[in-house]
């Protein structure tokens, strides 16, 4: 839900809620939260996009010589935080970050998804809305304070207490959600211990994109209360499920209607529905290096644990990359499941909408639903049925998503060669590195 504050709102909700510190929140290119605290008496000059930072020392912003950015509040993200501390209450705002010229910062994730959703309404649609899936584990911390990898319980999908021993921390954590605005429509135990869904309602990309930071943060700062660590890494465990965040997706037109519906359509999916889908499942490959964005990403995106593996769509099974659900009407969307929490909303999000966009455009088919458990077929009998597989490490995501020109445009010229160039950094830093797994399974043996 938009709120549509003024500051002299902003300035009545912090006297009346006794506010004494403001978060400025902004997100790096790689996705992590970053935040400008200042004390309530700079009010006026944060409500006036006068707080500035130094943009250098952020991973994939600016050089040295260009540092000085403003921050810039989208008053509609005002926030107090349910909890507090001995020196007052702290409230949030979401930022742009701008050029100490004033201009939009072409390496700020949020401004660029606001500039992909710019392309989306001269295409004649209104709306991409997102619901999103986001899933994490919950672990024992140590003495100091450091996350062991020891589980707190050992429940399983949908199960009560005594059995899920989180119930009571996914309660508050739902509580706390709640008390800043959040629609929760679900919260439950995953298939494996320890691992963990709340579900909240969807919203335009932009308002989704900002709920994941702020459903991260607050899902860890509850957890501590408890002694817990909870983690977004997609894969901490071996031999069990990993954690995604599945991305329900709708666009809509200019009266509000649902432009994938059409009663009369196959399967009541219109033609721009299909062609969306075709422009996802082309450009697949390279939505992984953005959907999924780190070495361990890809720990999950094998077969056998119900992450998908192949680029294929189904309306009635979830081994494939995109699921059609059930619900039409209003409700009629796109389910693509290989998306994990580590991902940069604002950036997945920005081209997943380019890619379908993509597809529109260009009228891309997205060929025959697979309808039998991809899981259970041999490698001659996907290759009948062109069913490819999606990149297996980080290294081949990267040069899909280089080999794309879509991707480029998704980020911007700016951001898609920081990202490229951080990315592979990260992954000549991981082959290079010699795991215990290595030295468990050669060292005796060789």
């Amino acid at each position: 839900m938009v709120h549509d504050y003024t500051k002299d709102d902003i300035r009545q909700m912090v006297k009346d809620e006794d506010v004494r510190f403001i978060r400025l929140m902004f997100t790096d290119l790689m996705g992590s939260i970053k935040n400008v605290e200042v004390p309530v008496n700079q009010l006026d000059k944060v409500l006036d996009g006068k707080i500035m930072f130094d943009g250098s020392s952020i991973d994939g912003f600016v050089r040295i010589e260009e540092s000085d950015m403003y921050l810039i509040p989208d008053l509609s993200t005002w926030m107090v935080f349910p909890w507090g501390d001995e020196h007052g209450k702290v409230a949030r705002l979401t930022c742009s970050v701008h050029t100490s010229d004033g201009e939009v910062f072409a390496g700020d994730p949020r401004n660029n998804l606001i500039r992909v959703l710019g392309e989306m309404k001269e295409m004649g649609f209104s709306n991409f809305n997102i619901g999103p899936e986001p899933e994490f584990f919950l672990f024992k911390m140590d003495d100091k304070g450091n996350p062991t990898t020891e589980l707190n319980d050992h429940g399983s999908y949908f199960d009560l207490a005594p059995m899920d021993l989180a119930a009571n921390i996914r309660r508050d954590m739902v509580l706390e959600l709640e008390n800043m605005g959040f629609r929760v429509e679900a919260s439950h135990h995953e298939v494996v211990s320890g691992q963990h869904e709340i579900d909240f309602q969807y919203d335009n990309a932009v308002v989704t994109a900002d709920h994941i930071q702020t459903f991260k943060l607050v899902v860890k700062t509850v957890a501590r209360k408890y002694g817990l660590y909870a983690t977004f890494m997609p894969k901490p465990l071996n031999g069990i499920n990993g954690s995604g965040m599945h991305i329900n997706m709708s666009l809509f037109d200019k009266d509000g209607d649902n432009v994938f519906y059409d009663k009369d359509g196959d399967l009541q999916l219109s033609q721009t529905a299909y062609y969306f889908l075709g422009g996802l499942l082309k450009h697949a490959k390279a939505l992984t290096a953005v959907c999924n964005p780190i070495v361990n990403s890809y720990k999950r995106l094998v077969p056998g644990f119900e992450a998908p593996v192949y680029v294929a769509w189904s309306a009635s099974n979830r081994s494939p990359l995109v699921r059609v659900p059930a619900s039409r009407g209003l409700s009629t969307r796109l389910e693509l499941r290989s998306v994990d929490p580590s991902a940069n909303p604002y950036l997945a999000i920005a081209s997943i909408l380019e890619a379908g966009l993509d597809g529109i455009k260009n009228k891309i088919e997205p060929g025959e639903p697979i309808d039998r458990n991809i899981y259970h077929m041999d490698g001659q009998e996907r290759k009948l049925d062109h069913i490819e597989n999606l990149p297996s490490t980080l290294h081949n995501a990267l040069k899909a998503y280089e080999a794309d020109p879509l991707m480029k445009k998704a980020m911007g010229p700016h951001m898609y060669q920081n990202y490229l160039d951080a990315k592979n950094m990260e992954w000549n830093a991981y082959r290079q590195n010699v795991s215990q797994w290595e030295r468990d399974r050669y060292l005796d043996m060789l």
